[in-house]
């Protein structure tokens, strides 16, 4: 099912010492230097039509090779350990909870793409040296069973401060932080949500108000959830772009998604692609992230991986704008805040929550 992909394109692996996975043969572009082949390593959610796909290959001259690891933070892991000797030419998928990482390993060399100028300044955390473009974003949220809350005549929940109020009490899963990006990325919405000194106090009433923890994202949405699932969970950390995504296959389509977003407890995250340093076909590299910023690869990609475009100008597919919801002010943090702080983060979350 298309929907297991919103999960796996924003995962990160959170282990980052963790075995190295690998992303195809080693005999990619940046080995060969073959200038009419251009090489895309990424993770193993990326996804192309394939009139788009050739689309850039007729306009390129250029052969697409696309590399595929496991999830985003093996794959990053791999690029920087092969950085003197890259598998390919172009990186995309890492994500701002692993962008300065990647940075400061000196992972990508500069390029200035083409559109820029139609990706929101927010999204360009690198803006002053163009060493990584944004391509899309997702924002992880708080999902409730409409059905539920309606049977319930209960106001589903908005904001995180919601979801610690006793009306609430054991009727949210979420997935664990340290095995799960979205997981992660709740958590890190509430650190930027209550600060370095709040987040802790707030989980411990989550806690206390009875929150789930279970290992991944498919097992709490379609084994917990009761929006999606056989579960008793209504509430259930997962995407802004859920609702659309299950709906896709209904036939006939309903006048609503069956689930909505408690638009206040959203944490964006943000998908780039980098010209990797050493490339073998830089030019031809430099033409990939031109496209990947494009028109045509901005407007196939929402229903290819369940994610928004970062160009501004780019058309969603109606079943986005029907059933979606726009977060207009998601939680966001500084990648350098994530990096300094992460592996504490989860260490202490896992202490208070988990054990």
């Amino acid at each position: 099912m298309k929907h297991i992909r919103i999960a796996a394109a924003c995962a990160v692996a959170l282990g980052l010492t963790a075995a190295v996975a690998g992303c195809g043969s080693s005999g990619g572009s940046g080995g060969s230097g073959d200038s009419k082949t251009v090489t895309l390593v990424t993770h193993d959610s990326f996804a192309i039509s394939k009139p788009v796909q050739k689309e850039f290959e007729k306009e390129s001259g250029l052969k697409l090779k696309i590399l595929k690891g496991k999830d985003a933070g093996s794959a990053v892991n791999q690029a920087i350990l092969s950085k003197d000797n890259p598998q390919g030419d172009v990186f995309f998928g890492i994500d701002n909870t692993l962008l300065s990482r990647g940075l400061d390993q000196g992972l990508f060399q500069p390029y200035e793409a083409k559109g820029l100028d139609k990706v929101p300044g927010a999204l360009q955390l690198d803006k002053d040296k163009h060493r990584a473009t944004p391509v899309d974003y997702g924002d992880i949220c708080v999902n409730y069973d409409r059905k539920y809350f309606a049977d319930k005549k209960l106001d589903p929940p908005k904001t995180f401060a919601d979801l610690v109020k006793p009306q609430y009490k054991n009727l949210l899963v979420t997935e664990n932080a340290a095995t799960s990006s979205p997981g992660l990325g709740f958590l890190l919405g509430t650190a930027a949500q209550y600060g370095d000194d709040g987040w802790e106090s707030y989980w411990k009433k989550l806690k206390a108000n009875g929150v789930q923890v279970v290992d991944g994202w498919e097992q709490a949405y379609y084994e917990n959830f009761s929006g999606a699932g056989k579960g008793d969970k209504p509430l259930v950390v997962s995407y802004a772009s859920s609702p659309p995504a299950g709906v896709l296959e209904l036939k006939p389509q309903p006048k609503e998604a069956p689930t909505g977003v408690a638009t206040g407890t959203c944490f964006r995250q943000i998908e780039f692609a980098g010209l990797l340093s050493n490339a073998g076909n830089a030019e031809g590299g430099k033409k990939l992230i031109d496209f990947l910023v494009g028109k045509s690869f901005q407007e196939d990609m929402p229903l290819q991986m369940f994610v928004n475009p970062a160009r501004e100008d780019a058309k969603l597919p109606e079943v986005y704008t029907k059933y979606g919801e726009k977060i207009d002010d998601p939680q966001t943090l500084a990648p350098e805040k994530i990096t300094e702080n992460r592996e504490q983060w989860i260490k202490t979350w896992t202490s208070q929550v988990v054990k």
